[in-house]
């Protein structure tokens, strides 16, 4: 008998309200300080917001948001195009001394067809690796093994991102 893989954050999402008329990423970008933690936002900035991705693909999947609701980089003006990767040049020291990764996945899904999840406000998607953080468990049991639980992960990442430049309090 196979052992259970548990994801336990995913039945919130399975049964829970799916509210389409509000943005996630939004309501991440616009919450308070005391909202922080339950939303998962590490940091946010005027222009850009650094959010652990509630579905990862691996423990310390982040996402760096721009404040504006846009689902094109090209919908972005100088000021917060620079924002957004400039939070996210910072993200990716920042989440590689933290969790001691040898390399990041880095990229962004513009668009339903390209993948993207949430097309309607883009995002971009710092992935930590290890040398031999994969095994068989994606390609032969479509699971992903997640070795740290979401809070676990939030309070472990989050004070590397309490000097971030520009925070919002």
């Amino acid at each position: 008998m196979q052992a259970p893989l548990w994801a336990p954050w995913r039945m919130q999402y399975i049964l829970g309200a799916k509210d389409k008329s509000r943005c996630v990423f939004c309501d991440a970008c616009a919450c308070k300080q005391d909202e922080m933690r339950e939303r998962l936002v590490l940091v946010a900035t005027d222009h850009a917001a650094v959010v652990l991705n509630r579905y990862p693909f691996n423990a310390g999947h982040l996402l760096v948001i721009p404040t504006k609701h846009v689902s094109s980089l090209d919908e972005l003006d100088a000021t917060e195009f620079s924002a957004l990767w400039d939070l996210t040049k910072e993200t990716n020291r920042r989440l590689k001394k933290a969790v001691g990764a040898q390399g990041i996945n880095l990229g962004m899904n513009l668009g339903e067809v390209a993948g993207a999840g949430i097309a309607e406000h883009i995002h971009v998607h710092l992935v930590p690796r290890w040398s031999g953080d994969t095994n068989f468990m994606p390609v032969i049991g479509d699971v992903r093994v997640m070795p740290q639980h979401l809070d676990a992960t939030f309070n472990h990442l989050y004070p590397h991102f309490t000097d971030i430049e520009g925070r919002r309090a």
